[in-house]
């Protein structure tokens, strides 16, 4: 195995034992994204150079943390002191902040090597698409907006990497290119230096190729519990089969990863029960999308002014009001959001330990043109509750479909060792026992 292949976690392990040092490891992911780069279009600036040089003044350091030596890639609307950001627009082409955004601090400070900037879909929101590929197949997108974060922990040229999440951005890529991501609670992670785009949907999370690379950073984070949460038996876990008020919008391959995700828990001896929410939570998706265009308005108004030559016209819109988002429609979205969160977290407990609910449609859409839809993760966003996603299997197209558990707000540590048990009964890989129907799909 070749040290570009290792997980986080095991290559965290070998660092730390002396097995493999950061320079060995960083080569083998830079020799791995020489040969895939331009293929994948993951990265919109490397510099090996410096990156090599920072590996060696790492292997002369003692280890700060587990994340000391491993790779991290960063969303290109995140800044980075020593890097350009971008934000895949023409208004900040190879713009150079100056200062770290909060979370790439964090893991700097903790030993993490910042290898370089993933594409991302234009200041995470709209306008211009990301070049990246889907490295499962080509002709596809690896969804967005974290699309070269995904695609390059997939694809392996890069250990971990930061994603962030306004409707679907984070979630849906993990289910898309088959890894792991988490979406904290909104709040638990600084956003401090990353592109605003709604300050009441906006969330950075990250990639890894398992719960226990996950697990590396959420340490480093020092998200509540990670210290004291207990380990989880799968036995007797309390599953919530929640379709969600979009379950229209699912296609077989998701339906199938659904229900197989189910049927594996309760094989394993879990206690799956259908969720249907109340009746609020099926206006989530609409008032999401009205809080986040209409905080859109104000969050692209300083490009607007300076450089509207140089704006896509999804921004102009947002500016220029074009969604009609009037004062007392964000008033109700915020209120419903409000309630709808009060009861969210009162339904775990004695007769309900996590939600198993889709990651996304199906599998990734064929074409650069799209990221694919949000469905079924904007209410999760606006419920400000931790999500984790899973790998399932592959649809029939050959490309990954993965799903998504979820707790109440600031169990984000809980849930991560929830993950962490069910990962091995959900994750089996292969081609995932198709589903007929929707019916069938129910049944299951």
């Amino acid at each position: 195995m070749e040290p570009y292949e290792l997980t986080a976690s095991e290559a965290s392990k070998l660092i730390a034992e002396r097995k493999l040092s950061c320079e060995e490891l960083v080569r083998s992911t830079l020799k791995r994204i020489e040969e895939r780069e331009p293929t994948i279009r993951a990265w919109t600036y490397l510099d090996p150079q410096r990156a090599i040089r920072q590996a060696r003044e790492l292997d002369k350091q003692p280890a700060k943390s587990p994340l000391h030596g491993l790779t991290f890639g960063v969303k290109d609307m995140i800044d980075t002191a020593d890097m350009p950001t971008s934000h895949n627009s023409p208004v900040y082409f190879e713009h150079r902040p100056g200062k770290d955004a909060a979370c790439v601090s964090v893991v700097r400070h903790s030993g993490a090597l910042i290898l370089g900037k993933t594409d991302t879909v234009e200041f995470a929101s709209g306008g211009r698409k990301a070049a990246t590929r889907n490295p499962w197949n080509l002709a596809h997108t690896p969804g967005g907006s974290s699309s070269g974060s995904g695609a390059a922990v997939a694809d392996r040229m890069v250990q971990l990497a930061f994603g962030t999440q306004t409707g679907g951005s984070h979630i849906r890529p993990a289910s898309f290119n088959g890894i792991y991501g988490i979406k904290p609670t909104h709040g638990a992670i600084s956003r401090e230096g990353a592109k605003m785009y709604s300050h009441t949907l906006d969330t950075v999370g990250w990639y890894g190729r398992s719960v226990a690379d996950l697990q590396l950073v959420a340490e480093a984070f020092r998200l509540v519990g990670h210290d004291t949460a207990a380990p989880v038996d799968v036995k007797g876990l309390k599953v919530g089969l929640c379709r969600s008020p979009v379950w229209r919008k699912s296609e077989p391959a998701g339906r199938a990863a659904l229900a197989a995700a189910a049927k594996r828990l309760e094989a394993a001896g879990a206690i799956v029960i259908e969720l249907e929410l109340p009746a609020p939570f099926g206006e989530l998706n609409a008032a999401q999308e009205t809080i986040m265009q209409g905080e859109g308005r104000a969050a692209f108004l300083p490009e607007y002014l300076a450089y509207r030559h140089l704006l896509h016209q999804d921004f102009v819109d947002k500016v220029e009001g074009a969604h009609g988002i009037t004062p007392e429609a964000l008033i109700a979205a915020y209120d419903l959001a409000a309630d709808c969160r009060r009861t969210f977290d009162g339904l775990f407990g004695k007769e309900l330990d996590v939600i198993l609910t889709p990651a996304a449609p199906g599998e990734a859409p064929e074409g650069l043109h799209t990221t694919g839809d949000w469905a079924f993760n904007a209410m999760w966003t606006l419920l400000h509750v931790p999500c984790v996603g899973i790998p399932v299997g592959l649809g029939s197209q050959g490309l990954p479909v993965g799903i998504q558990i979820v707790g109440p707000r600031f169990s984000d540590a809980a849930l991560l060792r929830i993950a962490d048990a069910c990962a091995p009964v959900i994750d089996l890989g292969g081609t995932i026992p198709h589903v007929e129907s929707e019916e069938e799909a129910v049944a299951a």
